[in-house]
């Protein structure tokens, strides 16, 4: 059997590795304070079993999976029913709820793993040829319903997994771009990439269970954005399998020219695009040498109003940073409540030092907020773009406390989606959405997003918690990343739509996107005419008719279908 290793089906990551809460003394507190939920005397639900699914038999054929064992070797083509439901669903809360409850909608018929680009278009050919759809699957940390199959598609769904294609190509060390299949999982690209001495600077939350085309195929954002850009700003140049056909190789290449005016951009036509304009298959990135000095230091600020404000006046000034974050007054009392118990002089500094240095600059030790901003570079560089960042700091009432809550946060950086599975194990969600603003509608959209979740926990009847962060900065606005949680009643998925719906509402109706790096999906869909205008979609639907008239690529997402609305929230 293929050796790609895949997250377990039933929630986030690899076997034996989740969130542990028994050495973080303020934590159990703090959520019995935040949702109601007794961590002591909860009862913890067992891993569900495989067994027991109800999955519905393949409909793919012998003889169409003959063929593509004929492409990619018996071993890289399977209707088994474990990997069928892998590939079923991304790692979203109502894909979780969804899995772990046996209500498995519709999954892929078969999977397949090619090995390189001209397996994968002769995969893609078999699958036009016999009118199958095709859904590429990078490693499946999707949360916007972007990888499962309509729930009433009657054709053979096939799941093009990408996974044996991760290899680092090539690299042009005179103009910095390095050409990676789009398999490659963000720590094999990584570590590819720093063998040699570079860095492609990506490193969203997903960054070990997300691919390179999937980064590309959702405009992914990472955590060091500030610096080295979005997945936009990053890949140059694209590789990507359609149908062939007399006179037509299949192959559309976009080359990793600096910039161009030829129309309309095709590169950014792909970018985003979600699976329905065909299979990146390479894709050449822009990649940066490996900075001499990496430091994230830890910033407190008396207020949220406060704290933004040094953000975009950072974003304004000559400083670089490669990080600019920061928590909430919520998030930040969830930050530190998820501090592991300290002893002697740490446990001193933590509680009692800096809360009276706070207090004697007369902060409400209740609306303060952490902040995170990171510096790279050569030495000289690193210190004084440290210098103007301080200056600002300073300005706006903050105060530094050194590089050891920021050598944390870079310790648990990508531990966070770990969370989601602890609360849903004691009957709880725990979820996200995102949305990007112009500076002038940050503070509006904060706190009119607080306020849609309030009232909708309060239609469900429920106690529960929004807290957010300011993730990414950007010369004209910024991102805001929020975070959600309640306990369940009686209906999970019914009570979560009220409040994901509340806060994607929330978003348009104060100046926001949709969605700033999670893509589209189905869950987002119902929002994108209020996005980006009637008009807007028209062009987009026509693109994908166009481009795609059998609807054999991953076909209903970002648009809806006229005729079957996506699911809201």
């Amino acid at each position: 059997m293929t050796e790609v290793q895949h997250m377990k089906w039933w929630g986030w990551g690899v076997e034996g590795v989740g969130f542990h809460w028994e050495d973080k003394p303020a934590f159990a507190p703090f959520v019995a304070e935040a949702v109601g939920l007794d961590l002591h005397t909860a009862p913890v639900v067992s891993m569900p079993d495989f067994d027991k699914l109800t999955v519905a038999p393949s409909l793919a054929d012998p003889a169409f999976v003959g063929a593509l064992a004929s492409i990619v070797g018996e071993d890289n083509v399977t209707t088994d029913k474990m990997e069928r439901v892998v590939h079923c669903y991304g790692k979203s809360i109502r894909d979780l709820i969804r899995i772990r409850t046996n209500r498995i909608e519709r999954t892929p018929d078969v999977v397949v793993y090619p090995a390189d680009e001209a397996e994968v278009q002769k995969v893609v050919d078999a699958a036009v040829a016999a009118d199958a759809v095709i859904i590429p699957f990078g490693a499946g940390s999707n949360i916007a319903s972007s990888l499962e199959p309509r729930s009433d598609e009657s054709r053979v769904v096939l799941s093009l997994d990408m996974g044996r294609m991760r290899e680092l190509i090539s690299i042009d060390e005179q103009s910095g771009l390095a050409v990676i299949q789009a398999g490659a999982l963000g720590p094999d690209l990584e570590e590819q990439l720093n063998a040699r001495g570079w860095t492609i600077g990506h490193f969203p939350d997903s960054f070990t269970h997300s691919s390179l085309g999937g980064w590309i195929a959702t405009r992914s954002s990472g955590m060091q954005s500030d610096k080295y850009g979005d997945i936009a700003d990053i890949v140059r140049g694209l590789r990507v399998v359609r149908p062939s056909g007399p006179g037509r190789s299949g192959i559309l290449v976009i080359r990793p020219i600096p910039s161009s005016s030829t129309g309309p951009s095709v590169r950014e036509m792909i970018v985003g695009s979600e699976g329905r304009l065909g299979i990146i298959t390479e894709a050449t990135v822009q990649v940066h040498r490996t900075p001499a000095r990496r430091d994230v230091y830890g910033y407190f600020f008396p207020n949220w109003e406060a704290g933004t404000a040094a953000m975009q006046e950072i974003a304004e000034s000559d400083a670089h940073p490669s990080i600019t974050r920061i928590s909430d007054s919520r998030e930040t009392g969830f930050s530190l409540a998820t501090s592991s118990e300290r002893h002697g002089f740490d446990k001193f500094a933590a509680e009692t030092v800096l809360p009276t240095l706070m207090k004697s600059k007369r902060w409400n030790l209740d609306d303060i907020c952490l902040s995170f901003i990171g510096f790279e570079g050569e030495e000289k560089y690193a210190k004084r773009q440290k210098k103007l960042v301080d200056k600002i700091v300073k300005k706006h009432g903050g105060m530094g406390v050194g590089k050891g809550p920021g050598v944390l946060y870079d310790q648990k950086k990508f531990d966070t989606p770990y969370l989601r599975d602890f609360l849903l194990d004691r009957g709880a969600a725990g979820d996200v959405s995102e949305s990007a603003m112009p500076w002038s509608k940050v503070n509006q959209l904060h706190d009119a997003v607080g306020a849609a979740a309030d009232k909708a926990f309060d239609e469900i009847g429920i106690k529960g918690w929004l807290m957010s962060h300011l993730s990414h900065s950007y010369h004209s606005g910024a991102c805001l990343y929020f975070t959600f949680s309640f306990v369940f009643g009686d209906d999970p998925i019914g009570e979560y739509n009220v409040v994901k719906s509340a806060i994607q509402q929330a978003f348009i109706d104060n100046g926001g996107s949709l969605s700033h790096h999670h893509g589209v999906g189905l869950e987002h869909a119902p929002w994108l005419e209020q996005d980006i205008s009637p008009e807007g979609v028209a062009v987009m639907r026509g693109l994908f008719e166009a481009v795609d008239p059998g609807e054999n690529f991953n076909p209903r997402k970002i648009v809806m279908d006229i005729k079957e609305p996506a699911k809201a929230g």
